[in-house]
C-alpha cells in the first residue's frame, strides 16, 4: 500500500481508524483536492506553470460566487477554468485542460514546421547578414577593438504548455473536500459565511468551521465576510517580530455595510440609491502618524439595482467575487460589465414570474436555515414576503428564522415533515402561520395571502427528500404551480402584468 485516498462522502469518524493507521506508518493520505494541488505543483516543476487559484467556500452562496467570479475573470480577458463542488470535478477539469493544452501545443508545433518547410530562402537577407558580420569582425589596423554593447537579456520564454493552460482557476470547495486536504495553497480564498449545516458529518460547529478555514492555506489572501463573527475569527493574530511591526496576514473584507479599511468592499446608500463600493486610501503618498486614522476615498462601483441577481445577499456575493477577481489582476471596468450580465444560478432566489403585481421566487436550493435567513434579508428590505417553509430539517435549529420572519414576513405557509417544529419556533412571532398539504396547496395559499408589491418566496430551510426526489424536483413542482397561476392571469412566466 502506498497511499490512502479519502472519499468526501465518508465522515471523519468513519475513516479515522484508517487515517490514523496510515499516519502511523508514514503513508500519504488525502483526497481529490490534495491530488489537484499535487497536479499543479507537478505542472509548475515541469513547465513553470503558475496560475492564479481563487477558492470559494461557505455554508451558502458558494455556487453563485464561484460562477460569478469565473464570469468576471473571463470578462476581464483572462483564460479561466471553473471546477469543484459546482461541477465538473477538479481532477476531470484538470485532465481536460491538460489534454486541450497538449493538442494546442502540438498544433502550434505542426504549424511552425510547415512554415519552415514552405518559407522560401531569401538570398538578399543572407547576404546582408554576412556583410554585417564581416564589418563587425574587420577592424582597422592599429585600433583596439572597443567593447561591444551588451545585448539586453531577453525574459525567460514561457513554456508553450504553460501558455496553453488556464491563467486562472476558480474553485468551489465543500467542507467535505477541505477536511481531507493537504498542501493546497490558493492565491486568494474566501469563506462567505458559516451557519449550521452537515453537523451529522463533521460532529460539531467547531469542526465544521475548522474544515472551512483550511481553504486559506498558509499564505493566500483572506477574503472575509466582516458581518460574520465566525468567519472573521479565522484571521490569525499578527506575528510579533523583534524590533519590527507585527506581521499581519493579508486580508480584504466585504459586507453589506460601509468599508472602513483601504481595499475593503461594501455597500453605501446615497440619495436613496444603494451602491456597491470599494474603499481606497485617500493619499497613498502621505505618511500618517501611528495614532492617526486612515483617510478613505469611497469609490462607487455599480448600483445594486443594475444587478440581475436580486436581494441584498446577492449584492454581498457580488462584492466577494469582485474582491477575488481583483486580486487575480482583473481590470475593474470589464468586471463591472460582467456583473451587469450575470443572471444567477437556478433555484437560488430565482425570479420565476410576476402575477398580479406579486413576484414569485424559487429558492429551492435553500436547504438550510442560513440560506433562508439570507434570502429573507435579501428580499425583505424592499418588500413584504410570504414565505413557504418546511421539509426535512436534518436536525437543525430553526431559531435563527424567528428574527427575519418577524421583521420581513407577511405570512408563513408550512409544508413537510418538520412543519410542526418550525411552527413551534415561530409561534410567538406575530406572523400568521398556515399549513399546506403539498406544494400546490402552498402556492395557492401564498398567492391568496400576498398583496400587491409583495414577494412569494419558496425557501424551505430544509432538505426536500421527505416529499420530493431532490431540490430540483421541488423547484419544478413549485414552478408548475406558479405557471398555472400565471396562465389563469394571462401573463408569461418571464414576468410582467
Amino acid at each position: 500500500m502506498r497511499a490512502v485516498f479519502r472519499s468526501p462522502g465518508l465522515a471523519p469518524s468513519v475513516v479515522a481508524p484508517v487515517v490514523d493507521a496510515a499516519h502511523a506508518i508514514g503513508l500519504w493520505q488525502g483526497g481529490e483536492l490534495s491530488l489537484f494541488a499535487d497536479g499543479l505543483q507537478d505542472l509548475k516543476a515541469r513547465f513553470g506553470y503558475a496560475p492564479q487559484v481563487l477558492a470559494i467556500t461557505g455554508t451558502n452562496g458558494k455556487t453563485t460566487v464561484t460562477s460569478l467570479t469565473g464570469q468576471l475573470v473571463a470578462r476581464a480577458g483572462k483564460t479561466v477554468k471553473v471546477a469543484g463542488n459546482i461541477g465538473p470535478t477538479l481532477l476531470d477539469t484538470l485532465a481536460e485542460a491538460m489534454a486541450h493544452a497538449d493538442m494546442q501545443v502540438a498544433q502550434q508545433d505542426l504549424e511552425r514546421e510547415e512554415k519552415q518547410v514552405t518559407e522560401p530562402v531569401n538570398d538578399a537577407r543572407i547576404e546582408a547578414l554576412q556583410s554585417a558580420d564581416h564589418e563587425i569582425l574587420d577592424t582597422p589596423d592599429g585600433e583596439e577593438d572597443e567593447p561591444r554593447p551588451q545585448a539586453p537579456v531577453a525574459p525567460a520564454a514561457v513554456h508553450p504548455m504553460a501558455g496553453a493552460l488556464p491563467q486562472v482557476w476558480v474553485l468551489e470547495l465543500s467542507s467535505f473536500q477541505l477536511d481531507s486536504c493537504e498542501g493546497f495553497e490558493p492565491t486568494a480564498a474566501t469563506v462567505l459565511n458559516i451557519s449550521q449545516d452537515h453537523l451529522d458529518w463533521h460532529g460539531s460547529m467547531a469542526a465544521y468551521a475548522a474544515a472551512k478555514a483550511r481553504i486559506f492555506g498558509a499564505q493566500a489572501l483572506m477574503v472575509l465576510n466582516r458581518e460574520d463573527p465566525q468567519v472573521m475569527a479565522m484571521r490569525p493574530q499578527p506575528v510579533r517580530v523583534k524590533l519590527q511591526k507585527p506581521l499581519e496576514r493579508a486580508c480584504v473584507t466585504f459586507g453589506g455595510d460601509m468599508p472602513t479599511r483601504p481595499g475593503d468592499f461594501g455597500i453605501e446608500v446615497m440619495n436613496g440609491m444603494t451602491w456597491l463600493v470599494r474603499a481606497l486610501e485617500a493619499d497613498e503618498t502621505r505618511r500618517r502618524r501611528k495614532e492617526e486614522a486612515e483617510e478613505l476615498h469611497i469609490q462607487s462601483l455599480i448600483p445594486a439595482d443594475a444587478l440581475r441577481i436580486r436581494g441584498r445577499h446577492n449584492a454581498v456575493n457580488a462584492l466577494a467575487a469582485l474582491a477575488l477577481a481583483s486580486h487575480a489582476g482583473c481590470a475593474l471596468g470589464p468586471m463591472l460589465y460582467g456583473l451587469r450580465e450575470y443572471r444567477g444560478e437556478p433555484h437560488r432566489v430565482e425570479s420565476v414570474a410576476i402575477v398580479h403585481e406579486v413576484e414569485y421566487f424559487d429558492d429551492s436550493k435553500g436547504t438550510n436555515v442560513g440560506a433562508t435567513v439570507a434570502a429573507l434579508h435579501g428580499l425583505g428590505l424592499d418588500r413584504r414576503v410570504v414565505v413557504i417553509l418546511g421539509g426535512d430539517g436534518k436536525g437543525q435549529d430553526f431559531g435563527p428564522l424567528f428574527e427575519p420572519v418577524t421583521r420581513f414576513a407577511r405570512s408563513v405557509v408550512l409544508i413537510g415533515r418538520d412543519a410542526s417544529r418550525i411552527r413551534e419556533v415561530l409561534q410567538g412571532s406575530g406572523v400568521p402561520l398556515q399549513d399546506a398539504v403539498d406544494m400546490d396547496d402552498a402556492v395557492a395559499q401564498a398567492a391568496a395571502l400576498a398583496q400587491s408589491g409583495d414577494a412569494v418566496l419558496m425557501s424551505p430551510a430544509c432538505a426536500s427528500f421527505d416529499m420530493f426526489d431532490n431540490y430540483g424536483h421541488r423547484a419544478e413542482v413549485f414552478r408548475t404551480a406558479v405557471a398555472r397561476l400565471a396562465e389563469v392571469a394571462g401573463v408569461s412566466m418571464e414576468g410582467g402584468l
